[in-house]
């Protein structure tokens, strides 16, 4: 079992929710978070006055998925997210010891 953490700029969210929901992976966990990279920040305007802001919105998707369905669930958040430009996000995925469904109690890949 892996688990897949996405950071994709946050109006791309829909598209990979339905992108994996297309491949029957049907739980995701999303969370708004603020980040920077290699896309720096941007300057705004308010009040009239100019500021930088350095930490930009992204949203975070965690997705545990079995290992045959890795490389498929890969792609899709590739190409549902990609839009060609800097700050499209990372993708970093990581071995999951054990899960367990509290309600069931079911563990391992049924509890997925």
């Amino acid at each position: 079992m892996k688990l897949i953490t996405a950071i994709i700029k946050p109006f791309k969210l829909d598209d990979v929710r339905e992108a994996l929901s297309d491949l029957g992976i049907s739980g995701l966990t999303a969370t708004e978070v603020k980040g920077f990279g290699r896309q720096k920040g941007h300057t705004e305007l308010y009040r009239g006055a100019e500021y930088v802001v350095d930490f930009l919105p992204k949203v975070k998707l965690e997705i545990a998925v079995s290992e045959d369905m890795l490389q498929r669930a890969i792609e899709a958040i590739i190409d549902a997210a990609n839009t060609g430009k800097i700050g499209d996000g990372k993708i970093f995925v990581t071995n999951l010891e054990q899960i367990v469904r509290i309600r069931t109690g079911e563990s391992g890949e049924d509890a997925i």
